[in-house]
This record gives structure tokens, sequence and C-alpha cells, in this order.
């Protein structure tokens, strides 16, 4: 509403902590006053600004879809003194979040094509979002592929996702490790040339990726030899982002504002402001 303070947030309650892997948690929370549970909305791609009171404040996508809305969600790798805080975070604490902010990905772009899903770490989690979103309203897309990637078995996040789209007969579904170890009997390589194992054709096709920065390096690299166009690549640019709303400045590129004008953009648009601010 006009007049509100764009800095004051919601106080939510976490109500479930998944532990994901050694550093990364994911936690399911909601609002404390139910009256604005009604009220809220988001969309697929969109990130929030998370507060722990006395700690400060970090930027995270939300990474539950808007079809399932019971709760919500954000993961969290531990890296520093905010996300120490939120990693201590139990069921009934209470946490700030103020949001939903940014662009979203595009569904009418996204209709009636085959979809590429290419994620490392815990770049899945933005992804999801979207999958599930997908999947809830499976009769509006064509082939849909998922190849997810870690570092390593004990590195996968969001494991009961990945069994479920396992055993889904509409879902193309690829995990890899760049290391197994002596319980891991899966797939065994880079994201990047598995991907061109895999061999997804372009034609009539949309390409979503996140991941550590130079997984998606590569993997933008993959997927032209495969012949997509910097068109059909989607991709979210999220690290650089602070307040949430175009105020603090860290996240500009040129006249672009990551926070503002993403963080959702095609490769197309990436390449385009990148060359004018060089």
């Amino acid at each position: 509403m006009e007049g509100d303070n764009v800095y004051l947030p919601h106080v939510m309650k976490i109500e479930k902590v998944i532990r994901e892997t050694q550093n990364i948690k994911t936690f399911h929370f909601n609002f404390k006053d139910e009256s604005q549970k009604s009220k809220f909305s988001f969309k697929s791609g969109q990130f929030a600004e998370y507060s722990i009171f006395g700690e400060g404040e970090a930027t995270f996508c939300v990474s539950s879809s808007p079809t399932r809305m019971d709760y919500l969600e954000f993961s969290v790798m531990k890296a520093g003194k905010v996300t120490a805080a939120i990693h201590e975070l139990q069921e009934g604490d209470e946490i700030g979040f103020r949001g939903p902010y940014g662009n979203w990905f595009p569904l009418e772009l996204l209709e009636g094509k085959n979809l590429v899903f290419v994620g490392g770490g815990i770049g899945l989690a933005p992804l999801r979002s979207l999958i599930w979103n997908v999947l809830d309203n499976r009769d509006t897309y064509e082939d849909v592929t998922i190849l997810y990637g870690a570092r390593s078995p004990a590195d996968l996040s969001f494991k009961y996702d990945l069994e479920e789209w396992e055993k889904d007969d509409a879902v193309n579904m690829y995990t890899t490790v760049d290391n197994g170890d002596d319980d891991w009997t899966g797939r065994v390589g880079l994201i990047p040339p598995v991907l061109e194992e895999i061999g997804p054709t372009p034609e009539n096709t949309v390409a979503i990726t996140c991941g550590p920065p130079i997984m998606i390096k590569f993997t933008l690299m993959s997927l032209e030899k495969l012949g997509f166009t910097n068109d059909q690549i989607l991709t979210t640019l999220e690290m650089k982002m602070k307040c949430g709303i175009g105020k603090c400045g860290r996240c500009n590129i040129g006249n672009i504002y990551v926070c503002k004008d993403g963080p959702v953009f095609t490769n197309a648009q990436i390449q385009n402001f990148l060359s004018n601010e060089f």
C-alpha cells in the first residue's frame, strides 16, 4: 500500500527445517499473521529479503511453487554472518520477510515448448519453483528434461524432489556428480558434457539454467554447440543483489539493476547489456 515502509518486513514463523547437505538447509515458513497469507502471491523466479533480527538481511529466491501455497520455502548455503544465523533457526523461530521482488520466468514464453532445466548445486532452488509450477500444469508444456548435478553425492540437494522426478514418466531426469563414492551407482561427469551427451534438440525448446557461475559459463557453451540461440536460454543473476528495490546500487550492470530488471534474463539480454557496459 502507498505510504508503507518498503524496508519493513513481515514476521514469518519457521515451520520445518530440512538439512539438504552439510552446508545447505531448506526452510518451510508461513506468515505469523495468518490474515496476510491470503493476500500474498508471487511468481516463479522472484526473490525476497530474509532478515534475522539483530544480525542482518540476505537475498534468496522463493524456492517453492506458486501452485503450492500451504507454505513458502527458501534454501540457504552457509557462507557468512547472516547465513550462519539463518542456519541456527529452529522450528517455531521467527524471521523477517519482505518481497516478492524482481521479475519471473515467463510462462507465456514456455507454454507449448519443450523445456530443458539444467541446475547445479543450490542452483536448483530457483529452478524447482518453476519445475513444480510446470509439472502441476503438465498439459501446458511438451517434453520436460531435468539435468541436475553436484560435486559429490553428499552435495546433492533436494533429493526428495529428485526421487519424485525420477519416478515421473512425464519427466526425463538425469542426475550426475563430478566425483562418485563407494555407494554411488549413478552417472559421473560434469554437467556440460553430460548435457551434450543427452543432446536435447533446440527445435521448439527453451533451456533454463542456474548454478555456480563456472557451471553456467560452460553450460551456455554446450547449449550453443547443440544449436540453442541466446533467445532460447533463460538464467538468473542473483549473487550481487542486496536491497532488492534498486536503491543501494550493488547489483547494477551499466544501466541495468538486477533486482528491478531481473533476476531472470534471456542470455540474449545478458550479452546485450554486458556489451554495452564494456
